[in-house]
């Protein structure tokens, strides 16, 4: 796992926590690179029915496997107008985040959960 300095979970306005930078960050800047944990998906149901089941997402292609990163990975919140993007690195089983936007210090930094796809994907939750 590798992380910007400076990295934090705070209180979020969005809900509950979020993570957040105590530092400037620039655009294009890696901020995290994050390990997952897959989860075969005859697990996946027992895990609807546990607290992890608002920080695992889907595994991009293969409904086999769903995911929890590990690092701040799973606790990034979601906005339709994000400042920073996820990419999966299928090979390595790694989540890149990285700055879409200069983001000022204490900024919370936000993905899309729904990776640009609104129409095909939808939010599980009500989005603010």
């Amino acid at each position: 796992m590798q992380h910007i300095p400076g990295l934090y979970v705070g209180n979020s306005d969005l809900k509950g926590r979020g993570v957040f930078s105590a530092h400037d960050i620039s655009k294009d800047d890696i901020i995290e690179i994050c390990p997952l944990i897959l989860i075969p998906s005859d697990q996946i149901n027992y895990l609807n029915h546990t607290i992890l089941h608002d920080y695992y997402f889907s595994w991009p292609g293969n409904e086999d496997y769903a995911c929890i990163a590990l690092g701040y990975g799973s606790l990034y919140n979601h906005s339709s107008t994000p400042n920073a993007d996820v990419t999966f690195d299928l090979t390595e089983r790694t989540i890149v985040i990285k700055a879409l936007d200069d983001v000022p210090a204490h900024d919370e930094l936000l993905i899309d959960y729904q990776g640009g796809d609104k129409k095909s994907t939808q939010l599980w939750f009500d989005a603010k």
